[in-house]
């Protein structure tokens, strides 16, 4: 899982993609985070994205780094853990302008659940990690 932090990381920006009803939606995301051992995304509650994972946890996101691609495909369960919250803004200190904690705050966090992660390029065979 560490793998696929650094490589998101690094890319800076991933694309979710969701599913609403039968159309599917992807987004531009920046968050990610390893807390207590699963790695998570981050949204506004009353965000589209929030709502669609509610319905349909089921997502997948695409990043690309120096000539190799990733994508990670499971489930994004929401967290409610304060902690949880609270790690991912200390991550990313600038959302703090916007989000907050707690039950009465916007910002919600995702953790993947039985997740594969793809790393493939056209000069190797595909690296497959699952976690």
């Amino acid at each position: 899982m560490q793998k696929v932090y650094d490589f998101l990381k690094a890319a800076g920006t991933y694309y979710l993609a969701t599913v609403d009803n039968d159309q599917p939606h992807v987004r531009p995301f920046g968050t990610i985070n390893i807390f207590d051992g699963k790695l998570y995304i981050q949204t506004g509650k009353g965000k589209a994205v929030a709502e669609q994972l509610n319905k349909n946890p089921k997502a997948e996101i695409c990043a690309m780094l120096n000539g190799e691609w990733i994508r990670v495909c499971g489930e994004l369960i929401l967290d409610e853990n304060v902690e949880a919250q609270e790690a991912m803004l200390n991550s990313y200190p600038d959302l703090r302008a916007m989000y907050t904690t707690g039950a009465e705050g916007n910002t919600a966090v995702y953790y993947f659940k039985n997740a594969t992660a793809t790393i493939s390029a056209f000069t190797h065979e595909p690296e497959v990690i699952e976690f």
